[in-house]
């Protein structure tokens, strides 16, 4: 059987073609071949309208940056073949001032595959054949669960969140939106031993961030925001709706923090600012994630998260246009993940 690639070519069209793989591999990077990968709100964005936060597709790209693959030629570096490793997609310079920080999700020079914000537009990772630098390849034991494991990238982008509202056991946290990212932060929050109450409009979604962790849960619409006042160390805006986001500053304590690990769309919106002055809030912003990568890998390879109940459906690589249409509909509670080797 041919090996095959998808390419998002216009909004809501992907092409599925077969792959034509390259005779040699680059300098510092190793081959690898799909096991699973999943869709975060990224891929929706360009899937839906060719764009993501302002960022323009200029061309036809492979969509992916969720992943982990098999090493079938380590092309001279440390990775075994054979070895199944978790996919870091941001390829930083290491000498710019925030690589040298350890802040490699702000350098200045950094490339990410399936996004606009690369150009020339570097692939993604939905395609079965992968040259990927072998730095950032992490490999794990061979009875790490794949469909696990490709959880790495977004964990990592949710315990940047975690981290950046300091996140500790004990304390009472509150998400707000229980689609996939705030699912994981659930999970993550949990994990660490805080107190962990989900708030969304779904119940089936608040459901599920109950059986990953939250102690309790809370339908937006059923909610009377007094009830919720003032109750939270840290509330985590996971999404991207302004309404959420006032909710969240009525919900967090006098002094307490805000992390936003959303996406908050650009629109015009009435934000109740002077409850951060009148409160004290801290509002932090997330951005993908730096030593978390390695914290996400760790907690996979513990078996500390219940990922299956994170796994909303699974498709075929062939049927990513399928998958994505599915996230677009908005009726998926959880993850979608695509299988890439079915071994």
């Amino acid at each position: 059987m041919s090996l095959i690639e998808t390419k998002l070519t216009a909004a809501r069209a992907v092409a599925t073609s077969p792959q034509s793989v390259p005779d040699t591999i680059a300098e510092g990077h190793a081959r690898l071949r799909l096991a699973v990968a999943s869709l975060c709100g990224t891929d929706l964005h360009y899937f839906s309208h060719f764009a993501n936060a302002g960022f323009v597709l200029q061309n036809a790209v492979t969509l992916g940056h969720e992943a982990c693959a098999y090493v079938i030629d380590p092309n001279g570096s440390d990775l075994a073949e054979g070895a199944l490793v978790a996919l870091n997609p941001i390829m930083n310079c290491q000498i710019c001032e925030a690589c040298l920080r350890g802040e490699e999700n702000l350098c200045t020079n950094k490339k990410f595959p399936g996004s606009a914000t690369t150009v020339p537009h570097l692939d993604g990772f939905f395609r079965q054949i992968i040259d990927h630098p072998a730095r950032c390849c992490r490999p794990v034991a061979s009875d790490v669960d794949p469909r696990h494991l490709t959880f790495a990238e977004p964990m990592a982008c949710a315990l940047h969140a975690l981290n950046k509202g300091g996140v500790n056991a004990g304390q009472n946290v509150l998400v707000t939106g229980c689609g996939p990212m705030g699912l994981l932060a659930v999970a993550g929050a949990a994990a660490r031993g805080a107190k962990v109450t989900a708030l969304d409009l779904r119940p089936k979604a608040v459901e599920v961030a109950r059986r990953v962790g939250a102690s309790h849960g809370l339908i937006a619409d059923d909610l009377d925001n007094r009830e919720i006042e003032n109750l939270f160390d840290v509330v985590i805006e996971a999404s991207g709706a302004i309404p959420a986001f006032n909710t969240a500053l009525k919900a967090v304590r006098r002094k307490g923090r805000v992390s936003i690990l959303s996406n908050i769309q650009m629109r015009a919106a009435e934000v109740m600012l002077h409850l951060i002055m009148l409160k004290e809030i801290e509002i932090v912003g997330s951005f993908q994630f730096n030593r978390e990568f390695e914290e996400a890998v760790q907690l996979v390879e513990a078996g500390s998260v219940d990922f299956d109940t994170l796994v909303a459906a699974t498709f075929p690589l062939a049927e990513a246009a399928d998958a994505l249409e599915l996230m677009v509909s908005g009726e998926a509670f959880g993850k979608i993940l695509l299988h890439g080797d079915e071994r």
